[in-house]
């Protein structure tokens, strides 16, 4: 057996409308100040109504920080942890998509003082202590409420990781009612997401091992079984279920089998286009796909036959018919399916393949080394 090191969050509650019962949840664990931290639509669309009343029954003293935004940039962050200093919170809940988790997590971690955001990115830099946290998912995607890892936009063109056991909660609460309604697009853009954690966690270079593929191969048996329905039906329940388990099953595997070239090629188009993170992975799939297949070409298909049981021919064929599918899905499911539908020209190629070469933290688990020239032609492929 192979020698490897496996994290994952210490407890995982799915439960439809358990959501409700989340300030019983923290007065059983000694919490007496809460801080939930939550972005606006989150806010706006009353997500969190039924968890405000559990607070006020109970007596507990509870703030809502609600200025995140997407792919959160370092000011959200310090004025989270600053509200958190400010009314002394003993608990922290992250509650609602990738981004407001990701602060959550950082929250928890800078306001006890000890460290500074300056001086945690990195791999294995942030050592805590901690407060108790608790992530709550509101989007089937990113899978954050398992993983190691928060991203912070620190500058127009490159988003930074800070990645640390740490960085896990004490409790993910899987609630799927809290994904019911959710616009098909969004159900769209994180269920792709979801399915590229599991597919690079599968054939990434570094760190891969038995866990991480039962959970990768689990993760897209849901998702992709899934995915249509949920985008067709916003109040099928059984289908949100699906997907929230299956995008927390891809953050496992992923958090331990870490991503690689499709998410380095990602970031900088929503750093520097503020395209959601979901459809950056979504338009940059098929071509990384494509460009790994002589790699690896026989995991893409053993992938297949579960995203696309009965796909015939040679594993190459089968990898290939793979990518295509994956490639087009986006435009299936009602997205853009290319760069220049999200306003990206010929002549911001160069700058791009400039930006994802400083992925370093993710290009080094590539399944196939991808240079400044291939990047650029991976983003022109994805024309």
């Amino acid at each position: 057996m192979m020698q490897f090191d496996f994290h994952s969050t210490r407890s995982i509650l799915v439960e439809r409308g358990g959501a409700a019962n989340l300030a019983k949840i923290i007065q059983a664990r000694g919490g007496k100040s809460v801080l939930i931290v939550t972005d606006p639509g989150v806010l706006s669309a009353g997500l969190l109504s039924q968890s405000q009343q559990g607070f006020k029954d109970l007596g507990i003293a509870l703030d809502v920080f609600s200025q995140v935004q997407a792919d959160p940039p370092i000011s959200v962050i310090e004025n989270a942890v600053n509200a958190a200093q400010q009314c002394r919170a003993d608990y922290i809940v992250g509650f609602g998509g990738g981004s407001s988790m990701d602060v959550a997590k950082l929250v928890a971690l800078l306001a006890t003082g000890k460290e500074k955001l300056s001086e945690v990115y990195g791999v294995g830099v942030a050592k805590g202590p901690r407060l108790p946290l608790i992530l709550v998912p509101t989007t089937a995607g990113t899978g954050s409420e398992v993983t190691t890892i928060s991203i912070v936009t620190v500058s127009d063109s490159e988003k930074k990781g800070v990645v640390s056991p740490q960085l896990l909660p004490d409790l993910a609460l899987l609630d799927a009612q809290l994904t019911l309604g959710l616009p098909s697009h969004v159900t769209a853009a994180t269920g792709i997401d979801a399915m590229v954690h599991a597919i690079e966690a599968f054939t990434t270079k570094r760190l891969k091992n038995p866990i991480s593929d039962c959970l990768a191969k689990e993760a897209l048996r849901l998702l992709a079984s899934n995915l249509h329905r949920a985008v067709r039906s916003g109040n099928d329940i059984e289908a949100r279920e699906n997907m929230l388990l299956g995008a927390c099953l891809a953050g496992m595997a992923f958090t331990n089998a870490p991503v690689a070239g499709v998410h380095a090629l990602a970031y900088p188009i929503g750093a520097r286009f503020h395209v959601p993170h979901g459809l950056s992975n979504a338009l940059m799939l098929g071509p990384v796909m494509r460009f790994n297949l002589e790699q690896v070409h026989f995991m893409y298909a053993e992938l297949g036959q579960i995203i696309q049981p009965g796909l015939l021919g040679s594993t190459l064929d089968q990898a290939t018919q793979l990518a295509d599918y994956l490639g087009s899905l986006a435009t299936e499911l009602g997205l853009p399916g290319r760069l220049t539908d999200v306003g990206i020209t010929e002549n911001d190629i160069n700058q791009l393949a400039a930006d994802a070469m400083l992925q370093t933290r993710l290009l080094m688990n590539s399944p196939r080394e991808i240079t400044l020239q291939d990047a650029a032609a991976l983003y022109a492929e994805a024309l």
